[in-house]
């Protein structure tokens, strides 16, 4: 004798494939509405943890941020753990993200001794670009930065810039992931490789902004204007001998040299990276929770 009888198993939804396309496709992790106001805000504090200076009057001493950037530091580890928490609770980043995050912050800090930014070459921020462009700009914000961290405690980097080259290269893994999503191919990796030579002389600039007020004797013989902070003076002004400070000290040395850097590494292994990040994206499949389905099953007795 022989009857039918259905039995019920777990299955991944029916529409498990067209969420595998969504994913190759779109952000795998999405940010939120609580983590987009974060965001903001925490860009909007950093921002001005750099302009103050020219804001207010301040006088040119030699610790340079020695004694605010601890309660800096402090102030940033809250915000990444609010972010985290926000992405959690909205369901953008689950626990096969923070697996990726910890990988990626270990391969971006063993990356960065590579370069040590001899010359301006730095290792770190092409790998940045390329995450923040799979992952989206939450986690690109996050990994910026925890791959600074972990790399200062590697390279004994630890120091009172910290904090503000946290904040830069979270900004350059955030932005990587608001760029235009539909790009793809060759215009995709062109895109890339031009954001990462602009961002590249976008951390200088910044990164020479949070010592700049606090230094004296800027001046340099081949230049016969001045480029040195002065206290109280109109902010058009200051901001005037602060680009001309970095032009002259920084630009064509430092910053292009992490621009080329940046470029390279992106045009020669940019595509296979990418590859790489998006298949784990679809075998992990970031973002789409798994369902359960009735199934027929027969039996014969």
């Amino acid at each position: 004798m022989s009857a039918g009888s259905q039995l019920i198993g777990p299955t991944v939804g029916r529409d498990f494939g067209a969420g595998r396309k969504l994913a190759r496709d779109d952000q795998p992790i999405r940010i939120g509405p609580r983590s987009a106001i974060v965001l903001t805000l925490a860009s909007v504090a950093g921002l001005m943890m750099f302009v103050w200076p020219l804001l207010v009057r301040v006088e040119p001493q030699s610790m340079q941020h020695g004694r605010d950037a601890p309660f800096i530091f402090i102030g940033i580890l809250p915000i990444l753990i609010i972010v985290v928490l926000a992405e959690l609770a909205e369901g953008g980043m689950d626990a096969k993200a923070l697996a990726m995050l910890g990988v990626l912050s270990a391969v971006n800090a063993a990356l960065r001794p590579l370069g040590a930014g001899t010359a301006g070459v730095e290792t770190v921020f092409f790998m940045l670009v390329l995450a923040g462009r799979v992952f989206g700009p939450g986690f690109g914000f996050v990994l910026g930065c925890t791959s600074l961290f972990a790399s200062a405690l590697l390279t004994a980097g630890v120091g009172p810039w910290l904090p503000f080259q946290m904040l830069c290269s979270a900004w350059i893994g955030m932005g990587a992931g608001l760029l235009p999503r539909r790009v793809r191919g060759k215009a995709e990796i062109a895109m890339l490789v031009g954001y990462g030579i602009v961002v590249a002389y976008l951390f200088g600039f910044l990164m020479n902004l949070w010592f700049w007020p606090f230094i004296t004797g800027a001046e340099v013989d081949y230049y016969s204007g001045h480029i040195s902070y002065v206290p109280g003076a109109p902010v058009l002004d200051n901001l005037h001998r602060f680009v001309m400070f970095t032009v002259l000290t920084s630009t064509a040395g430092w910053d292009t040299g992490r621009a080329i850097t940046n470029a390279v590494a992106i045009l020669v292994v940019g595509p296979a990276i990418l590859t790489t990040l998006r298949r784990a994206v679809r075998r992990a499949s970031f973002g789409l929770p798994g369902t359960f389905a009735p199934t027929a099953r027969r039996t014969s007795g």
